[in-house]
């Protein structure tokens, strides 16, 4: 892929899919920032990676200010950003305070727009512009109880995507990807849980990673508006419990 030195800010790039996103953006020869609200793991990984790291809670807009003021800094410039930045606030609906749906919301979804409309200005220096990928969820299309604020902000990640796509457009593009079952922890899976996708498995973090690649690329400079749904065919299995 044609990534080499094009400068690249992942959000929520201390773990899980994140991280992946960044071994694989440093396998590709981009220049790598990580963002993550978790100073000490983000560290870690920005070590072992060779990659620059800045602590940041997406959700605040003064962090995220100071974020890309030092991208600006550091490069001039951005081709790519990733917004893989999420957290959960799983509770049955009547146990969910405002405050709880309000910080979900504030992360996954404010957080992207903030970054987004941070991030333009660097990307339209380049003569090629920029690409920015969504990580949003199937929840977005389907879900289960006690949901509600991640669902809603991951549904409003897609509706976000195709607003930003009309409104950054042509020279950057902005297209979404829907993460399926993902084993970010590393869990022990069953024969019973790989049985559920087409594929034959759940699905992990690097198969995200790649993904963001193609839609990072040059590959899908047709692509732009669009989400892209990587789940190992989860979501197109009927499921009967006997």
């Amino acid at each position: 892929m044609d990534l080499q030195d094009r400068v690249t800010l992942i959000t929520g790039g201390a773990r899980g899919i994140g991280r992946a996103t960044a071994v694989r953006f440093v396998s590709a020869g981009a220049s790598v920032v990580i963002a993550d609200a978790d100073a000490e793991v983000s560290g870690v990984t920005a070590a072992a990676l060779g990659v620059h790291s800045v602590p940041t809670d997406v959700g605040d807009p003064a962090a995220v200010e100071r974020l890309f003021a030092f991208v600006d800094a550091q490069f001039g410039r951005l081709h790519v950003l990733v917004n893989n930045a999420g957290i959960s606030a799983a509770k049955p609906v009547e146990q969910l305070d405002v405050a709880g749906w309000d910080r979900v919301l504030a992360v996954n979804l404010r957080g992207a727009f903030l970054c987004a409309q941070a991030a333009a200005p660097l990307m339209r220096r380049s003569p090629d512009g920029g690409a920015i990928v969504n990580i949003a969820s199937t929840r977005a299309l389907m879900s289960e109880p006690g949901n509600e604020a991640y669902a809603a902000s991951k549904g409003g990640l897609l509706a976000l995507t195709h607003a930003l796509a009309n409104s950054l457009g042509p020279s950057i593009r902005v297209n979404a990807i829907c993460p399926g079952w993902i084993n970010t922890r590393d869990e022990k899976l069953r024969p019973e849980d790989d049985a559920q996708h087409l594929v034959g498995r759940v699905g992990r973090p690097e198969d995200v990673a790649e993904a963001c690649l193609f839609l990072a690329s040059s590959a899908s400079s047709f692509v732009t508006g669009q989400y892209l749904v990587v789940d190992g065919g989860m979501t197109r299995k009927m499921i009967y419990v006997e």
